[in-house]
């Protein structure tokens, strides 16, 4: 199995059916600190940080990822803190780019602090 990080998004304009809750779960394991949102149709995770600075840092670099690859999350940020909730429109529930892009996220959370 490849490394969520290093994997590509692929396109989804709909047609396909969401992710059942046993693959969410197993795909769960390869995301840590992510947890299922909404009854299984999205995914949620909150990063904490010591200032303001560190969580708009985070919200900027995923949201230049989430402009190239064209797979917007759900952000809700402050002071000290940053969060995400991602699922794929197109098809109301989970696909296997919501889970990439939040490897991604929690490999640019590290350069953010």
């Amino acid at each position: 199995m490849a490394d969520l990080t290093h994997k590509k998004f692929v396109p989804c304009e709909g047609g396909l059916t969401p992710l059942a809750p046993n693959e969410a779960k197993s795909m769960l394991a390869q995301t840590p600190g992510w947890e299922l949102a909404n009854d299984g149709k999205a995914i949620r995770r909150r990063f904490t940080f010591k200032n303001f600075k560190q969580a708009w840092a985070l919200v900027n670099k995923v949201g230049d990822i989430a402009e190239s690859e064209g797979h917007h999350p759900d952000i809700t940020f402050g002071w000290g803190y940053a969060e995400f909730l991602l699922w794929t429109h197109a098809i109301g529930g989970l696909h296997e780019n919501d889970f990439i892009m939040a490897s991604k996220i929690n490999a640019l959370s590290d350069s953010a602090k």
